[in-house]
């Protein structure tokens, strides 16, 4: 009895440990959250379990635990995105690896390991987080219209002189699509700055 316990303490702890890197995850509004990294944590600790105790002495034991490795790569091509040219989702997908890496070191009782683990990863997503968001640049994309060419250029010349740099642009058919580059703590601000600089045309952010 007390041998299942601590089976049970294991699988429990992994999942608890996975499922603080989804929280991080979750707050960010990211693809997979507590849910998800609960569920793989947790997942390859029982494996880890499956992979120590349940062929001792006929397989080798570390046969179940190494597909974990490879297999945690199916969930993790779930959660990228290839939208618009650019790749969204490697860090989640990371992440459920880290997890799925965490409920292995758990399944093998290695606690601290586990943990520091955890805490190192949520310790990169929020450093990086804050970071970026206060020095990073994200890409505006924009499309006016009905738009000529004068107008075009004078709300260019405006968001410019807001912060933006224009990356491209095009006109055609009094359709023209912008892309921008701001800083990210900017974003929301040069978002009303178009608004503002485009009445009566039709505004389409992205």
């Amino acid at each position: 009895m007390t041998f299942e316990w601590n089976f049970i303490l294991r699988i429990f702890v992994a999942g608890i440990l996975g499922g603080l890197i989804g929280l991080e995850r979750e707050f960010r509004s990211k693809e997979a959250g507590v849910r998800t990294h609960f569920i793989v944590a947790l997942g390859s600790a029982l494996f880890m379990l499956i992979s120590q105790y349940a062929f001792s002495g006929r397989f080798d034991a570390a046969r179940v635990a190494a597909q974990v490795v490879s297999g945690i790569g199916f969930i993790g091509a779930g959660v990228i995105i290839f939208q618009k040219n650019v790749v969204r989702g490697v860090t989640t997908a990371a992440g459920l690896w880290v997890a799925a890496a965490i409920g292995l070191a758990c399944g093998a009782e290695m606690y601290s390991v586990a943990i520091a683990a955890m805490l190192m990863t949520i310790l990169v997503l929020e450093t990086m987080h804050v970071i970026a968001r206060n020095y990073g640049e994200k890409d505006l994309s924009i499309t006016l219209s009905p738009i000529s060419n004068d107008e075009l250029i004078g709300i260019m010349k405006a968001l410019q002189e807001k912060g933006a740099e224009t990356v491209s642009f095009t006109l055609e058919g009094g359709v023209a699509s912008i892309k921008m580059r701001v800083k990210q703590k900017d974003y929301a601000a040069m978002i009303d700055k178009v608004l503002s600089f485009s009445k009566g045309l039709k505004v389409e952010i992205d």
